[in-house]
């Protein structure tokens, strides 16, 4: 799964794009057992942000970057790009907040590409406050995951 995306993250790090990897492919990473088909990613919602972003889609050869610009992406909640790949770009989630999750998020190495994901518990907060039912039950495996770790410390 990370494998499809290697390359986009690759460029996303070495145009210092500030995101965060949320919703099924982070709860994947945390140990949920499910598959996705989309990559969703919680941006830093500034022009110059979203500038570095559309840069590294374009450098990553996703032409659909190119369809847009860095305002019309920070003016909406989400951005769907659909290309080789789907990529929903959030600039806000329910439940978190960029600056506390950017604090909170784990960095993950995957084949020596680092990989910026939401923290735990945020991830918990996000998909409790989306309230579907796939999220909900990611929750109950992802608490389940969480009092595991409690018990062990």
């Amino acid at each position: 799964m990370l494998n499809r995306y290697q390359d986009v993250f690759e460029s996303l790090n070495s145009h210092g794009v500030r995101y965060i990897v949320i919703g099924g492919i982070a709860a994947i990473i945390h140990g949920v057992p499910r598959a996705t088909f989309d990559l969703d990613m919680l941006i830093d919602a500034t022009v110059e942000n979203a500038s570095k972003l559309l840069a590294a889609f374009e450098k990553a050869s996703l032409g659909t970057a190119l369809l847009t610009t860095p305002e019309e992406v920070i003016s909406q909640e989400i951005t769907i790009f659909r290309d080789r790949l789907r990529i929903d770009v959030q600039t806000r989630t329910p439940g978190a907040d960029f600056e506390l999750a950017w604090i909170n998020r784990e960095t993950l190495s995957y084949h020596g590409t680092l990989i910026e994901v939401m923290g735990l518990n945020d991830l918990i907060a996000t998909k409790k406050a989306a309230g579907r039912d796939v999220d909900l039950a990611d929750v109950a495996v992802l608490e389940h995951r969480l009092a595991s770790e409690d018990q062990m410390e």
